[in-house]
C-alpha cells in the first residue's frame, strides 16, 4: 500500500522556520514524483513544489527566495525547509506522490496519493 505522511507543522512567528518531512512507504520513491502542496483557509490548492523523477527540483516563484524542496532516497523521505515563514504562507501544507509529474504546477491525476497534511500556522 502506497502510503505518505506528513509531519513537522505547527505554531510559528513571522519571520521563523520549520522543516517539513514527508515519510513515504509503499513505492519506489527514488523515482517517484513528489510535490508539496497547500491549502490555506478557505482556499483552494496551492502548488509549492516539485522534485521530480531525476532529482530536479522546482519551487513556485512566489516561495522560491525563502522554501526549498529535498528528499533523501536512502530514508524515503521528503523535506520542505520554509524560512522566513509569513502570515500568508498559513495552510494545510501536503505531500503528494504524483503520477503525472509537472515542474510548475500540481499536475492532478486520481490515483495521487495524499497525505494527511501538517498545519502551519505563522502568527504572532
Amino acid at each position: 500500500e502506497v502510503q505518505v505522511a506528513e509531519a513537522g507543522g505547527g505554531p510559528v512567528q513571522p519571520g521563523g522556520s520549520l522543516r517539513l518531512s514527508c515519510t513515504t512507504s509503499g513505492f519506489t520513491f527514488n523515482t517517484a514524483c513528489m510535490y508539496w502542496i497547500r491549502q490555506a483557509p478557505g482556499a483552494g490548492l496551492e502548488w509549492v513544489s516539485t522534485s521530480n523523477t531525476v532529482g530536479d527540483t522546482y519551487i513556485s516563484d512566489l516561495l522560491k527566495d525563502r522554501f526549498t524542496i529535498s528528499r533523501d532516497n536512502a530514508k524515503s523521505t521528503l523535506y520542505l525547509q520554509m524560512n522566513n515563514l509569513k502570515p500568508e504562507d498559513t495552510a494545510v501544507y501536503y505531500c503528494v506522490r504524483g503520477i503525472w509529474c509537472c515542474s510548475g504546477r500540481y499536475c492532478s491525476r486520481p490515483n495521487d496519493t495524499r497525505g494527511q497534511g501538517t498545519l502551519v500556522t505563522v502568527s504572532s
